[in-house]
C-alpha cells in the first residue's frame, strides 16, 4: 500500500523527520528555506498532510489550490497562521501543540518580566559599551517583583502557571482578567483574583499578556490602555504579535508613560517596529518563549503524532476543528 505524502514545511529535529518517514512519503525542508505563498502551494501539490509552523499561512486561497490536503499540523500552541473556518469548510483538519510547552513558556514569561523590571538588558548594554566607570545609588534602579502586584491578561494554561509562580514563589498579589472567570478552586490554586480590564490596567505593577490572538484581541493594548497604567509599571507580551500596538508602545516607552516593557512577539514578525529598537527601556527577544530543546522536541513530536494519528487512523490528537 502506498504511503500518504506529506510536506514538512520547515527544518525539524532529525529524529522527528525519521519517525515521519516510517509512515509517509516525506518532502522535507531541512535547509529551512522560507517559501513564498506560491512556493508553499507548489510544494503542497499532491500532499495529504503538512507539518507547519507559524510562518506558513493556511488560508482559503491555498486550500483551493491544494485539493489533496487533509490536515495541517502546527508545531505551536498558537494558530493565527490558520484560517480555521476556511480549513473547516474545505474539510481540512487543523491541529496545534497545547500543554507540552506550558511550563517552559511560563518560565520564560517570568524571566522576561524579571529582566524588564530589573533593567537587565539596558544595564548589560551599558556595561558592554564600556560606560561603567563608577557606582551610583540609583544606577539602573528598577522595580521589585516580590510583594508587588502582577496582572495577567489571559488566564489559560500558561497564565495559570505564571500565576502560581508569582503567588506561591514570590509572594505577589495576582489579579487577572479573562473572557471567562476561572472557577473558585482554580482561582485558589493560582492565588489569583478576577478583576475588570480597567482595574487590571490601573492596579498592576507588572502586566503580563498571555491571551490568544483573535481579531477581537487585536491591539487589546494600545495608547488608551497604556495611559491607564501606572508610570512605574512594566508590560510583558509573550502572547502574540498584534495584541499590542507596537507603535503606540514605543511612543509610551519614549515618553515614560510606563517604565519598561519586555517583548517576545511582534506585529509582522520577524520584522520589529523600528521605533522599538531606539528606546532603551525595552527587553526584546525573538519569539523564544518555548525554546528549550526538550520542549521544542515535544512540540515537534506532537505535531508529527497528529499527522500519524489522523492520516493513518482517522483521529487527530489535538484538533482545532
Amino acid at each position: 500500500m502506498k504511503k500518504p505524502a506529506i510536506l514538512v514545511a520547515r527544518a525539524v529535529f532529525p529524529e522527528v523527520l525519521a519517525h515521519l518517514q516510517q509512515h509517509f512519503e516525506v518532502t522535507a525542508n531541512q535547509d529551512d528555506v522560507l517559501w513564498t505563498p506560491a512556493q508553499l502551494i507548489e510544494h503542497l501539490q499532491g500532499k495529504q498532510g503538512a507539518f507547519t509552523t507559524g510562518s506558513q499561512r493556511i488560508d482559503a486561497a491555498l486550500l483551493a489550490a491544494c485539493p489533496a490536503l487533509k490536515i495541517c499540523a502546527n508545531m505551536a500552541v498558537g494558530y493565527n497562521n490558520f484560517d480555521v473556518p476556511a480549513m473547516t469548510a474545505a474539510g481540512v483538519k487543523a491541529t496545534n501543540t497545547p500543554d507540552v510547552l506550558t511550563e517552559t513558556t511560563a518560565d520564560f514569561g517570568f524571566a522576561l518580566m524579571m529582566a524588564t523590571a530589573r533593567r537587565m538588558a539596558e544595564s548589560e548594554h551599558f556595561l558592554r559599551a564600556g560606560l561603567w566607570t563608577s557606582w551610583r545609588y540609583d544606577m539602573f534602579a528598577g522595580s521589585d517583583i516580590h510583594g508587588s502586584t502582577l496582572g495577567i491578561l489571559g488566564m489559560g494554561r500558561i497564565g495559570q502557571a505564571i500565576a502560581k509562580r508569582a503567588a506561591h514563589g514570590f509572594g505577589m498579589k495576582v489579579i487577572y482578567h479573562n473572557r471567562s472567570r476561572l472557577d473558585a478552586a482554580l482561582e485558589a490554586a493560582c492565588g489569583a483574583s478576577y478583576v475588570s480590564k480597567q482595574d487590571l490596567l490601573q492596579h498592576s505593577d507588572h502586566l503580563l499578556l498571555v491571551l490568544p490572538y483573535s481579531p477581537e484581541a487585536h491591539h487589546a493594548i494600545g495608547a488608551a490602555e497604556l495611559a491607564q497604567m501606572k508610570p512605574t509599571a512594566t508590560l510583558v507580551n509573550i502572547a502574540r504579535g498584534g495584541i499590542v500596538d507596537d507603535a503606540a508602545l514605543a511612543q509610551a516607552l519614549k515618553n515614560h508613560v510606563i517604565a519598561a516593557a519586555g517583548l517576545d512577539v511582534y506585529e509582522g514578525e520577524p520584522a520589529v517596529h523600528p521605533d522599538l529598537l531606539t528606546v532603551p527601556n525595552v527587553v526584546l527577544t525573538p519569539h523564544i518563549a518555548s525554546a528549550t530543546t526538550p520542549t521544542r522536541l515535544a512540540m515537534a513530536q506532537l505535531a508529527a503524532d497528529n499527522l500519524v494519528s489522523f492520516l493513518l487512523h482517522g483521529k487527530a490528537l489535538t484538533p482545532l476543528n
